[in-house]
């Protein structure tokens, strides 16, 4: 098989996961919280529980008139949907499924993924500014303090696996893993992931949306396909999140029995029940203020990631 033929095959594997796995948790979204809030969720749509709602949902959205605001500076404010969602693509690119099922497996994969999640929020930032709405530039501002505070304590809790696995190769980390890890990386586990939570503004991580004070943050004057894409975001940070979690923390393709051969169902499992634990803190916990919220990053998050860092250090010292 030609170099030509197979970038096509993986370069479809990519879009097709990008474009299927989003929906499935959007969808999980929908009945988990009417389940925990006690109430069905989508019903009608498609037939049995609503299965295709989001897709009337993106129908919807297709049909609505993209207004720009004529203060707005319209070219950036319709290039700012694809900056926040063009990154994420990106990533799902070197995040290995299983044992050579990964479209590009890059030596430096954890360094491009980190890299490139955080030009996301460049997109939230080009929303924000360009929208010339007070409330959708407190809401950048917002975002802004929040990606300052938070990117730290994810890269570094990223770089105690890196340091314990000995490579930047999200593949090597995957096949350096070993069960014992779930204890001792544990605290860098709950940071990575807390930390990607607040990265993709998801709840209780949600002050530059913040729908009771600011209308809908940068989002407010959003509408139609345009809002459809930076929903979508959303929902593909929530699967790049729990992949990259996957990888770094959980071992991956590597199951309790037969990880060779359902190596992707393993690692699609445990991304969803990441998933999972995302919509569980969407509806269990309220907004944190923003006090709350930088707080819990330089107070909690940043002393014991750099806590860890040392503690990785020290044991890979010893056992090298």
């Amino acid at each position: 098989m030609s170099d030509a033929v197979m970038i096509g095959i993986k370069v479809v594997c990519v879009l097709a996961a990008f474009l299927t796995l989003p929906l499935l948790v959007g969808q999980l979204e929908h009945k988990a919280m009417a389940h925990m809030q006690g109430r069905l969720g989508p019903m009608y749509a498609g037939g049995f529980h609503g299965w295709a709602q989001l897709m009337a949902d993106g129908v919807k959205f297709l049909q609505k008139e993209a207004v720009v605001p004529a203060a707005a500076d319209a070219r950036v404010f319709r290039l700012a949907p694809a900056v926040a969602l063009i990154p994420y693509l990106l990533v799902l690119v070197v995040i290995p499924l299983g044992p050579g099922t990964v479209a590009e497996a890059l030596d430096a994969g954890l360094f491009f993924a980190l890299a490139v999640t955080g030009v996301g929020v460049v997109g939230m930032l080009m929303a924000a500014w360009a929208s010339a709405n007070k409330y959708s530039l407190l809401g950048g501002l917002r975002g802004a303090a929040q990606l300052l505070a938070y990117e730290l304590p994810f890269v570094l809790a990223a770089a105690s696996v890196a340091m314990a696995a000995g490579t930047l190769s999200l593949v090597g980390i995957v096949e350096a893993w070993n069960p014992w890890w779930l204890l001792w990386q544990a605290p860098a586990m709950v940071i990575f992931f807390v930390a990607g939570m607040a990265e993709i503004r998801r709840p209780p991580f949600d002050m530059p949306l913040a729908d009771s004070e600011l209308v809908f943050g940068y989002l407010t004057e959003y509408g139609g396909l345009r809002f459809a894409f930076m929903l979508l975001a959303e929902y593909v940070g929530i699967v790049v999140v729990c992949a990259l979690t996957t990888v770094l923390f959980l071992g991956g393709w590597r199951g309790p029995f037969l990880s060779d051969e359902l190596g992707p169902l393993w690692t699609i499992l445990k991304i969803f029940a990441l998933s999972f634990v995302v919509i569980w803190a969407r509806v269990a916990y309220p907004r944190l203020r923003e006090d709350q919220l930088q707080r819990l990053a330089w107070q909690g998050l940043v002393p014991i990631a750099l806590g860890q860092l040392v503690l990785t250090g020290a044991v890979v010292a010893v056992t090298s």
